[in-house]
Order: structure tokens, then C-alpha cells, then sequence
């Protein structure tokens, strides 16, 4: 009896531990299920349409590593069937959660045991920076070719042409404010009472900001992205402008002038980057001439405008004599217009598609190149297209080395420490333009864009004063002389223009409602004499004496009373400021049509390189127009006449823009993109250094002699062709 209760209690026993035994053998084994089913299902929901063909190919037949057991993967064809499904277009060309999730997870080449598997590649953390460099050069290169084939399946159509006519109202902006300067300096000079000493800081300041701004928002193109950098920096540029036809200060002006600058520096840089980036190599080169275009047509539009509103002195309004809002600030306000246009439209665009790659965002590259694509597609009339392009190649992201930034830290030092290490990530960028193989070519860009603009920038941006020099002396050469008169008891209530009065004595005479125009007393005298609403521009009182006269709401002050005596006089109300008509001033009109024709010249010019570009190449058409621009600017010496001047110089503009518009797309196509904005930034800063250079030199030899500075800016023209010459031809070039 109790043998057979000890084989019952026995068998129980025996039994619970074979129970206990099938349980944790079924439990490693569904863990193991699960383990195998969450991998394989990770691998296909990496998003089997950017694998390579040839896994595509082999997804029938897979080995798993795990048992040594080849697993049959036809029972995948439903799941595939239904991503498929869900790929397509609808009627806004929506994306559908299942047609794309994002980029497969890379592995990071080693099994869970934390062993090297054989036939994996070396861990990066055990690589030299110099072959990490290397493998990220040779993506870029894979992903080069393969870019330029994604842009050839987007085609060219429609948003390309929407992006052009965006991008061209940044790069009007540009072309309006380096025209705004020309126009405004003689009216704002005269209006804020500028002495001679100041004269010409206006031109530079600008261009100094321009300088500054070409290198940072460029610099930082490449490290925030085209469209964020160039939103920023006109905004900035349309910000400031607007601002400075409001402050009445001469200083003040200068330093909204100067950050106006800064801001549509970056404009030139980030535009020729951002739009060489969505074109094809067969069409990058005549459509980044037509963009040229848009340039031009700035500087058409401020001489427009400055021929129809600056000469309006009846537009200007006055609160009181403290605040004076003229017509040129009212032209100021209208070239602010482009600018603000431009940031509405830019809103509207996405980022470049190649930056994204270039930074590592495939997923974002991946949804604007599809934009691009199905918008040329619909545009073509054919929506029923599919975006084929699977998988885009990443080049190899390399960590760098920043130094964190307390997070409980002040906000200001926040601040500062982000802005710190923006500009150190700049000027790392930059320095990368001087490493093999694109040093000697960053050289070569920058010699040939300061000899360019210096002759350009030196010859157009004063050559208002130079047309002002010529008419006055042929003013000049008019101008009525009175000796020793003697007039008593007379009212003067109109105008007196370019005269001279030596000796006179003017006796119990009125002078009301009247100006004086160019005119000029010397050794004169003044006895009992009543001034009353006297406007004088240009004119002066020497070695004058003023006795027993009175004075009431004119403008004539202590400036304009050279070494005269004033005895026993008084003055009532005076007008307070500098004093500025336009009345009958027709020179005012020419300097601005003279602008006007000369940059309606470069029309042909443009057209001819837009057409040419990829027939004859880009360094002859550079080469060529930079000798016979030279050629032609040297003319300019012999030029006599007010009629030959104008000539030659819309023949020199004509011929040069040919050069600037091939030198924009050499730039673009020789830097590669981790460092085209900041290449390009820095050789749009040397084009503003040369300007200034240009504005300084050839401003002060406007009125002394113009052998000097025309035969330098010809010396220089043909020296930087010469050197264009020798740049690399990139007609063949991928976008590297």
C-alpha cells in the first residue's frame, strides 16, 4: 500500500517537472518567434523602395544568419501588394502614410553580443579622420552622379520656373540697392546738411555692409540651409531700408544703410546656390544667365523710379522744420518693394533638395524632390508618372566637436554662445576653400571677381557725379557777371540763377518770395534791406556787409555768410536744415535716364550669354568679355563730350555683363555644396571690397582728372580676363 502511494506521489512529481520543463522550452522558443518575426519585420518595414535592386531582387529567397535556414518570403506578396496599393497619386498629389515612412536604420555592423561579425565593416569610432574624410569624399562623388541623374527624371518645368521668377525678385533687390546709392547720394547729402568732407560714405558704408553680409550669409547657407538664410537676411535687408527713409540724422541713415547692406549681401550667394542646386547640368548654365536677367532689371527699375520721384520735390511733406520727408525718401520707400516680395514668394518654396542630402535629411530631400517632380509631371499634363527614384546615397556624416552650453546658463549668454559657434562653424567652412583641390581655384575666383567689380563699381556707381561734373561746368561756362551796380528802392520777387554780383550796393530793396540759384555776392553791401520767404540753394554772401536789414523765414544763416559783417540786423524764424528743390532742374532728369539707358544696354548682352553659355563655354565668354570690356572702358579716356560719354559706357556695360553672369555660374559650379554658399560668400566679398576700393578712389579723382581712374579700371578688367582664362572649365561639370 505504501510502495503504490510513493509511485503515485512519484509519477506526480516526475510529471510537474516534464510540465515545468515544456513550459521554458515553449517559452524560449515563442521568444525566440518573436525575436525573429520583430527583425524580419523591422527589416521590411525599412521601406523596401529605397533598398538597391538587387535586394529587391533576392527578397524572394533570404538567408537568416540566425539557423543557418533559408526563409521563403513569398508570403511577403500580400504585405507588398498593399504597400503598392497604397502608392500613387490622389487628386493633390498627397503622400500616403505607406508610400513613405522614412530611411532604413543602418546597422551598426556588430552582432547583440557585442562581437565583430565576419565580413562587417570596421566601426567608424576605430578609423582615422582621414579615411572618414575619404569615405565621405567618395559619397559625394556616387551621390553627384546620382543627383544628376534625379534631376533629369524631375525634369525642367514649372517649379523651376516658379523658383526662377522667386529667386529673381531676391536678386532684383540686390541690383535696386546698389543702384539706391547712386541715386540718393546727392539728395541726401544735400538734405542732411553733409559737408564735402562726408560726401562718399554713403556709397561705401553700403558696400561695406554688402561685404560683411555676403560672407556670413553665405557662410551660413551652408550650415542652416538656402531658404532659412536668405528668408533671414532679406527680411533684415527690407527691414532696415524701409526704416532709413524715416530717420532724419545723417548717421543714423548711414548705419540703416550699412545693415541694409548687410542683409542683401547674402542675397547674390544664396541665389545662384539655391537655384544651381534643382537644375540639371544641360540647362544650369542658360537658365542661371536668365537669372542674370533679373539684375538688370532692378537697376531699370530704380532709374525708373528715380526718374519719376526723386526731381518731385512738390511730393515732399514737412512736420514743422525738424521733420522733413522728401521725394527721395519716398524712392527709398518704393525700392523696398522688391525685397518684401521676394520674402512673401520665398515663404512658399521648399529647401533645397541637395542641401538636405548633403546634412544627412534624406527624408526631407526625398519629399521635395518628389514636389518637384509630380509638379513638372502634372504641369506636362501626365500626373499619372511615379516619382521611381527608391534609395538617395547619404555621404557619411562626420561628428564634430562642439562644446555644450549649460542649459540652466542665462538666455542672453545662450545667445551668444549659439551665435559663437555659428561663426566658428563659418570660418571653419571657409578655411575648407583653401584645402586641396579647390584652393588655387578660390584664388583665382577672387582675383577675377575684385578686378571685375573694381572696374565696374568704380566706373557706374559715380558716374552720376561724372555726368554732374561735365554739366557744371558747362553751367558754369554760363553764368551772368554783375560789377559794381547800385540798386535802390527795388522789389525782387523772382528768381536769380548762376550769377555773380561783385561790388554791388543793394539800397532799402526787398527781397520776397524769391530764391537764390547759384548765386553768389562778393564784396557786396546790404543798407536797409528786408529778406522775407528766401529759399537759397547754392548760393553765398563774401566779404558781404549787412546793415539796418531784417531777416524773416529764410534759410540764409551762417554757412552761407562767408566772412560778412552783419550789423544791426535781425534774423526772424529762420528755416532750419538744408534746403532742397528740384524746380527746373533738368540735370536731375539726365543723370537718371543716362542711368537708365546705360543699364538697358546690358540687355543684349544678356540674352547673348543666356543663349551662348553652353556652346562657347563659360571662361571664353568670361575671358572675352572682361578684354573687351577693358578695351572699351579705356575709350572712355578720349571721351570728350556728354553724348560720347553715355555711349561708351552702355557700350561697356553691354559688353561686361556677359563676364558677371558667366563668372556666377563658374562660382556655382566649382565649390562643392558643404562649402558653395560659403565660397560663393566669400567671393561676393571681395567684389564689395573692390566697390568700395572703387567708390573712395575714383570719386576722389572725379573733378581732378578722369585719366587716372579710367586707365586703372581698363588695367584691371584685362588683367583679371586673363586670369579667368586659366580657371578650370565646368561646362561638364556634376554638382558635386
Amino acid at each position: 500500500m505504501d510502495e503504490t502511494q510513493n509511485g503515485r506521489t512519484s509519477l506526480a512529481k516526475g510529471a510537474k517537472d516534464i510540465a515545468k520543463e515544456a513550459k521554458r522550452q515553449t517559452a524560449k522558443n515563442v521568444s525566440k518567434a518573436v525575436d525573429r518575426a520583430s527583425d524580419e519585420y523591422s527589416t521590411r518595414r525599412s521601406y523596401n523602395r529605397f533598398q538597391n535592386e538587387d535586394e529587391e531582387d533576392n527578397n524572394y529567397n533570404t538567408y537568416d544568419q540566425r539557423d543557418g535556414h533559408y526563409a521563403d518570403n513569398a508570403g511577403n506578396d500580400e504585405d507588398e501588394a498593399s504597400s503598392d496599393a497604397t502608392e500613387g497619386h490622389d487628386d493633390e498629389d498627397e503622400i500616403y502614410e505607406g508610400e513613405y515612412q522614412g530611411v532604413p536604420a543602418h546597422s551598426d555592423g556588430k552582432h547583440r553580443d557585442g562581437q565583430v561579425a565576419l565580413g562587417q565593416p570596421v566601426s567608424d569610432s576605430l578609423k582615422s579622420r582621414k579615411e572618414l574624410e575619404n569615405e565621405r569624399q567618395a559619397d559625394e562623388e556616387e551621390l553627384a552622379q546620382q543627383y544628376e541623374l534625379i534631376m533629369q527624371e524631375c525634369g525642367h518645368g514649372r517649379f523651376q520656373w516658379q523658383l526662377f521668377f522667386v529667386l529673381g525678385l531676391a536678386l532684383m533687390s540686390d541690383g535696386v540697392e546698389v543702384f539706391v546709392v547712386g541715386f540718393v547720394l546727392p539728395s541726401a547729402e544735400t538734405d542732411m546738411c553733409v559737408p564735402n568732407s562726408g560726401a562718399g560714405w554713403l556709397g561705401s558704408i553700403v558696400y561695406l555692409g554688402m561685404m560683411f553680409g555676403a560672407f556670413f550669409w553665405g557662410g551660413l547657407s551652408d550650415k542652416l540651409g538656402r531658404k532659412q538664410c536668405l528668408l533671414i537676411s532679406m527680411s533684415v535687408n527690407g527691414f532696415f531700408a524701409f526704416l532709413s527713409s524715416f530717420v532724419q540724422g545723417y548717421s543714423m541713415f548711414l548705419v540703416c544703410r550699412m545693415v541694409s547692406g548687410f542683409g542683401i549681401g547674402g542675397a547674390v550667394p544664396i541665389v545662384f546656390s539655391y537655384f544651381a542646386e534643382v537644375l540639371a547640368r544641360e540647362k544650369r548654365g542658360e537658365h542661371l544667365s536668365w537669372l542674370c536677367m533679373f539684375w538688370m532689371i532692378g537697376g531699370i527699375y530704380a532709374s525708373a523710379m528715380a526718374w519719376a520721384i526723386i526731381p518731385h520735390y512738390g511730393w515732399s511733406f514737412s512736420m514743422g522744420s525738424a521733420y522733413q520727408f522728401h521725394s527721395w525718401r519716398v524712392f527709398v520707400v518704393v525700392c523696398a518693394l522688391p525685397c518684401v516680395s521676394a520674402v512673401v514668394a520665398l515663404t512658399f518654396m521648399p529647401e533645397s533638395p541637395r542641401f538636405f542630402l548633403e546634412v544627412g535629411k534624406h527624408d526631407e530631400a526625398w519629399m521635395v524632390l518628389k514636389h518637384i517632380h509630380d509638379t513638372n509631371m502634372r504641369a506636362r499634363g501626365e500626373p499619372e508618372r511615379v516619382f521611381t527614384v527608391n534609395r538617395i546615397k547619404i555621404p557619411k556624416q562626420l561628428d564634430e566637436l562642439v562644446e555644450m552650453q549649460n542649459e540652466s546658463a542665462n538666455p542672453v549668454l545662450k545667445v551668444l554662445f549659439k551665435i559663437k559657434t555659428e561663426l566658428r562653424g563659418i570660418w571653419l567652412t571657409f578655411m575648407k576653400c583653401f584645402n586641396y583641390p579647390v584652393r588655387d581655384n578660390t584664388i583665382k575666383l577672387a582675383v577675377v571677381w575684385f578686378t571685375l567689380s573694381f572696374g565696374y563699381y568704380g566706373l557706374s556707381v559715380w558716374f552720376p557725379d561724372v555726368i554732374k561734373h561735365l554739366q557744371a561746368d558747362e553751367y558754369a561756362s554760363r553764368v551772368k557777371l554783375h560789377n559794381s551796380e547800385h540798386i535802390e528802392d527795388f522789389t525782387f520777387n523772382f528768381t536769380l540763377e548762376n550769377q555773380i554780383h561783385r561790388n554791388g550796393v543793394f539800397l532799402n530793396d526787398r527781397f520776397i518770395s524769391m530764391k537764390f540759384k547759384a548765386v553768389t555776392f562778393i564784396d557786396s553791401s546790404f543798407i536797409n534791406c528786408y529778406f522775407e520767404d528766401v529759399s537759397s540753394v547754392g548760393s553765398f554772401f563774401k566779404n558781404c556787409t549787412f546793415v539796418d536789414s531784417f531777416f524773416y523765414n529764410t534759410d540764409i544763416d551762417d554757412a552761407k555768410l562767408t566772412n560778412s559783417r552783419v550789423i544791426n540786423s535781425s534774423f526772424h524764424h529762420n528755416k532750419t536744415g538744408c534746403q532742397m528743390t528740384f524746380d527746373d532742374d533738368y540735370s536731375a532728369y539726365w543723370v537718371y535716364f543716362v542711368n537708365f539707358l546705360g543699364t538697358l544696354a546690358v540687355l543684349p548682352g544678356n540674352i547673348v550669354s543666356a543663349l551662348l553659355m553652353d556652346k562657347i563655354g563659360r571662361l571664353s565668354m568670361l575671358g572675352g568679355s572682361m578684354v573687351l570690356s577693358g578695351i572699351s572702358c579705356f575709350f572712355l579716356w578720349f571721351g570728350t563730350s556728354e553724348s560720347m560719354m553715355i555711349f561708351m559706357l552702355c557700350l561697356y556695360n553691354g559688353l561686361s555683363i556677359s563676364a558677371w553672369n558667366s563668372l556666377d555660374v563658374v562660382t556655382a559650379e566649382l565649390y562643392p555644396t558643404d562649402r558653395r554658399g560659403t565660397g560663393f560668400g566669400f567671393c561676393n566679398a571681395m567684389c564689395k571690397l573692390a566697390a568700395v576700393l572703387g567708390n573712395l578712389i575714383f570719386g576722389s579723382l572725379v573733378g581732378i582728372t578722369k585719366a587716372i581712374p579710367i586707365l586703372m579700371a581698363s588695367t584691371v578688367l584685362v588683367g583679371g580676363g586673363l586670369v579667368g582664362l586659366r580657371l578650370p572649365d565646368t561646362r561638364a561639370n556634376v554638382l558635386m
